[in-house]
């Protein structure tokens, strides 16, 4: 059975990208996954399909409505109930809500399906989300103009870690985020280009030589580029010899 995904959003025609193109569009093609989209608009009782309107004690902008909402997430959640989905998430994609990480895509991985709710203007009525919505989850301290480009990027993230996507398995399982740690750097012919050569021991054959390298190079990428992942990842301290790889990395810095 595929991973049934629907989303709420007033413009489906953007989720082609998901659909159509890249890993997640070879994804749907061969059914890993399921994407169907649902309008607000198709779900107003006026002439006018309004899904917004101004907000109650003032202030700029306009507030997406309950009905239509909560309308559109109901024949989503019957859609999914009809495949033997009973129990499904709603998550509302906002900057209130808990961080994306590894961690939580892997959990969300694990589900059979979700409906995602995309907000834009100034936000959703707050009735709403407390009658509907599960989970909220935010990409970042940051504001886009609406949910769509965050929902795409968590089905990406979410689809890639369903058996069946990649074509090697190993690939999601060597990602960087993946152990806590930043991911190691990769080479391609030709071996030499602009003056820059491909590492030695990437040729050297020696397998076990190439893992500590590469377990060199994530530990200490990470150390220099993202010192609170580091920071969390050893918070209980470090083995002898992961120190003595991050020493390692430390001093070929310096010689550069």
């Amino acid at each position: 059975m595929p991973f049934e995904c629907d989303v709420i959003t007033l413009f489906p025609e953007m989720f082609n990208a998901i659909t159509q193109y890249g890993v997640t569009g070879k994804a749907s093609r061969n059914t890993v996954f399921q994407l169907n989209t649902w309008n607000p608009r198709d779900f107003t009782h006026d002439n006018y399909r309004a899904v917004d309107d101004s907000p109650y004690g003032g202030g700029p902008g306009m507030v997406m409505m309950a009905q239509p909402l909560e309308d559109a997430i109901i024949q989503a959640r019957t859609r999914q109930i009809a495949l033997g989905i009973e129990k499904t998430k709603v998550i509302y994609l906002t900057p209130q809500g808990k961080r994306l990480d590894h961690a939580l895509v892997k959990q969300l991985s694990t589900l059979p399906g979700f409906i995602l709710l995309c907000g834009r203007y100034e936000g959703i009525d707050e009735r709403l989300i407390m009658r509907q919505v599960d989970m909220e989850i935010s990409i970042g301290d940051y504001v886009v103009s609406g949910g769509e480009l965050a929902a795409m990027i968590l089905i990406d993230c979410v689809v890639r870690q369903i058996p069946g996507t990649l074509g090697d398995p190993e690939s999601a399982n060597q990602d960087s985020f993946v152990d806590g740690l930043l991911d190691y750097p990769h080479f391609t012919r030709p071996e030499s280009y602009q003056g820059s050569r491909v590492p030695e021991i990437l040729m050297s054959g020696n397998h076990a030589h190439i893992h500590r390298w590469r377990l060199q190079q994530t530990i200490g990428r990470t150390w220099l580029k993202r010192p609170d992942l580091f920071e969390l990842k050893f918070a209980h301290g470090m083995t002898v010899e992961e120190e003595k790889l991050l020493e390692e990395f430390k001093q070929s810095c310096k010689s550069r």
